[in-house]
């Protein structure tokens, strides 16, 4: 973890409402799939913005974003040349086991651009199915990416744009037909990742999920963004996750 001062080489809208920045450091960063960044963005906002890094290479990170209140608004509004402060990389971020050969990728909103790390990670070395969903066709972004799987679903939930369904109704019809990854990794709403759970503990099938809750610092020390275990337990989000096996966590 370390705080960089990130020049902005591009920032710019990939989707309806959702934008890129992609950042060049003065060295070179090694992220985990899944991992997060926490960009400070200036203004009156002292609380950075914790944001899912998409794409890292070597000096330039990309993370993306959707424009929800005034933190991401005024990251919206800065410039090519300008600079951000960014702790990175946080979290835990995804792991996939030498034994797990075959991967499947469920996705939803803004979730699905850390599975896009995840893609960039092991697509060489996996079998990786991706079932990703889009609210509508103006939602619609990272196809490129997502289409270098050895399967891709995209799907919307008024039908402009695939098949009218969401992400886990996709991955569980294809799972009726006999496609059963050895893992499945998501990141989405919490009821889409709530309905995941409950498909994958009914099939025994091994799944971890990112989650999303409001962060303060991004590294544990100020406790805002705990969640519930099943084991009665709280955990920190920012450190001890955001990527927890799904059966330890309250959905």
């Amino acid at each position: 973890m370390k705080d960089y001062i990130a020049t902005i080489v591009k920032n710019e809208k990939i989707a309806e409402n959702i934008y890129a920045v992609t950042f060049a450091l003065d060295e070179d960063v090694t992220i985990r799939a899944g991992q997060f960044g926490n960009i400070a963005v200036g203004g009156t906002h002292l609380l950075r913005r914790p944001i899912a890094i998409c794409k890292a290479d070597k000096r330039q990170v990309t993370f993306c974003y959707q424009l929800k209140g005034e933190g991401t608004r005024l990251l919206k509004e800065k410039k090519i040349g300008e600079t951000c402060n960014v702790l990175m990389p946080l979290g835990n971020g995804f792991y996939v086991e030498d034994t797990e050969k075959k991967v499947a990728l469920v996705g939803g909103g803004v979730g699905v651009f850390p599975l896009i790390s995840v893609l960039r990670a092991y697509g060489e070395t996996k079998e990786i199915s991706a079932y990703i969903g889009y609210r509508n066709q103006g939602a619609v972004c990272g196809v490129e990416d997502f289409q270098k799987a050895n399967k891709f679903v995209a799907v919307t939930d008024d039908g402009s744009y695939g098949e009218k369904m969401n992400a886990v109704q996709a991955f569980a019809a294809d799972l009726a037909k006999g496609n059963r990854p050895d893992v499945v990794l998501a990141c989405g709403p919490t009821p889409m990742l709530r309905a995941l759970k409950a498909v994958t503990e009914k099939e025994n099938l091994s799944c971890y999920v990112s989650l999303e809750e409001r962060m303060g610092c991004g590294f544990g020390a100020c406790v805002v963004c705990v969640c519930d275990l099943t084991s009665g337990k709280k955990a920190r989000v920012c450190k001890d996750g955001p990527v927890f096996n799904a059966s330890e966590v309250v959905l």
